[in-house]
């Protein structure tokens, strides 16, 4: 059963590493055409994360937590029709008001913009807030696929996404795009508003040939009532008010990051959709796979079912993400510099953005334990409690972020607010364990503590020989990007290969699980 699962995530993590692949191709090709480090890279940093905040606060939020529980439990084409078009109408709304008072939300989670990049956020604001539309209606159809046993397709999609914003950035460098805010043209601007948003359009309109491609019809209903609008009301309710508490943690930490220096915000994006990825490849891809069977377990009040799928989904994730985590402590900065000292890139910055990827090495399994334990939580349609851990999660983040900004000033505050990310997740993993264990009665956790009792040394092993290999390699490659290649190559290389060796002479079961769902399937034969 465990294979089973393997298997499963593994279909999923390969369209998750594609398209995490070309997504950051696609950060790289941004970096060289804006200039990490630039008022410019840092304005359109601004803009762009504004749609996925008022996305996550209207219904995102909601969606990521109670679709595949509803869509399982209601599995008839009308009802997800109906599901369809509450949220294209609801977002619609959001489009329209959100963009006449694009100056006032720019105003708000970005008070210290100079004139300039005050003027372009706007724009490009508003070319970027229809993407709320796109995100929410690829989020329905994606949900539409799990439900119907289609987990991986919705990994593949973000690929267009990420190639057309690629394509953009090359006409942008063709028609002498600049770093430089102040010679930005309008021409540049339309370009770079209009090919950022074709990205997601395209990304929602593959999930739409998807699904019809199960038998379902992507149709719009004038009345769609009958989904249980009360119901799923009282659910966001509470995922509102966690995804409200994220946000404003969001802006308290950008609005310092943009304080603290020029190039702060940019190399602390970057260190942090560096730190999503093997969350996104691992975890998520696990979970994916995991949630229908857990979502049906809850419906049926199997609770020793959902504490076995939440265990198998914590055990099978950390086999793969505590060494990643080391990993990520000991070549935070070399992989930065490998993947962003290119183009226009400031070297102050991308230093930065290696030291912040480290410190956030420490936070990666705290969060997807938090992650993969809310899931088990909203199986059972239970939103409260996580809101309310959420809560506690982003007052620490808040915590964290101005502590570091008093103890650290200028851009290196940053790294400060990673390590206090770590200890924020870790206090949301750990009450939300308690409550579960509450709730179901146990939460495996015997098993848990003897299996990552392997893991972590294991991981130890394997990240103290990467650090000496890197600091050997070091010396003879030199600190430019590409002896840093060479020391994330070689170094990760030999960890990975130690870490096996430590795993299969331990004796980490979900270690040999892994290499068994990685091994191709015979043909069965027809007798």
């Amino acid at each position: 059963m465990d294979q089973g699962l393997a298997r499963s995530g593994r279909a999923m993590a390969v369209g998750t590493v594609v398209s995490r692949i070309t997504g950051f191709l696609r950060t790289l090709a941004l970096v060289a055409a804006l200039g990490l480090g630039s008022h410019l890279f840092d304005t359109y940093t601004v803009a762009n994360t504004l749609p996925n905040s008022i996305y996550d606060l209207v219904l995102g939020g909601a969606l990521t937590s109670v679709l595949v529980p509803l869509l399982v439990r209601h599995p008839d084409e009308l009802y997800a029709q109906r599901l369809l078009s509450l949220v294209v109408y609801g977002l619609g709304v959001t489009v329209v008001v959100t963009t006449l008072l694009a100056p006032q939300i720019v105003d708000l989670c970005a008070s210290d913009l100079g004139a300039d990049q005050r003027r372009v956020a706007i724009t490009l604001t508003r070319f970027f807030l229809p993407q709320v539309l796109f995100y929410g209606v690829g989020t329905t159809l994606a949900a539409v696929l799990s439900a119907r046993g289609r987990q991986a397709v919705p990994m593949w999609a973000p690929v267009a996404n990420n190639l057309v914003v690629i394509a953009t950035t090359a006409v942008y460098l063709v028609v002498g795009g600049t770093e430089h805010l102040e010679r930005l043209t309008v021409a540049q601007t339309w370009l770079l508003g209009v090919g950022t948003t074709a990205g997601v359009a395209v990304q929602a309109l593959v999930l739409c040939l998807a699904t019809r491609g199960t038998g379902f019809r992507v149709r719009l209903r004038a009345d769609p009532r009958g989904v249980g609008v009360r119901r799923i009301a009282a659910m966001a309710g509470w995922t509102l008010v966690s995804v409200t508490a994220s946000q404003v943690a969001i802006v308290v930490v950008n609005r310092l990051a943009l304080t603290s220096g020029q190039g702060a915000l940019g190399a602390y994006a970057n260190a942090y959709t560096l730190f999503q990825l093997p969350y996104a490849v691992v975890t998520v891809s696990i979970v994916t796979g995991v949630l229908p069977g857990l979502s049906r377990a809850a419906a049926r009040r199997d609770l020793s079912q959902v504490t076995a799928e939440l265990s198998r989904c914590l055990r099978l994730s950390g086999v793969v993400l505590l060494p990643t985590a080391a990993l990520l402590v000991v070549l935070g900065p070399r992989l930065a510099t490998a993947l962003f000292a290119h183009g226009n890139a400031v070297p102050s910055a991308v230093a930065l953005t290696g030291t912040v990827l480290a410190a956030y090495g420490l936070a990666l399994v705290p969060f997807c334990g938090y992650q993969v334990l809310l899931r088990g939580f909203y199986a059972l349609q239970d939103t409260r409690t996580p809101a309310m851990i959420g809560l506690l999660v982003a007052a620490a983040t808040v915590g964290g972020a101005v502590v570091s900004a008093w103890l650290v000033p200028g851009p290196r505050m940053v790294v400060g607010v990673a390590v206090g990310y770590a200890l924020a997740n870790c206090a949301g993993f750990l009450v939300a364990a308690a409550v579960l264990r509450a709730r179901l009665g146990r939460v495996d956790g015997h098993r848990l503590l003897r299996a990552h009792g392997r893991m972590l040394p294991a991981a130890l092993v394997a990240g103290g020989a990467t650090a000496v290999v890197a600091r050997l390699a070091g010396q003879v490659t030199g600190p430019g990007w590409a002896g840093s290649l060479t020391v994330v190559l070689a170094a990760g290389t030999f960890g990975a290969l130690l870490y096996g060796l430590a795993a299969w002479t331990l004796r980490v079961s979900e270690f040999r699980t892994l290499l068994g769902a990685l091994r191709p399937q015979e043909p069965r034969r027809i007798t």
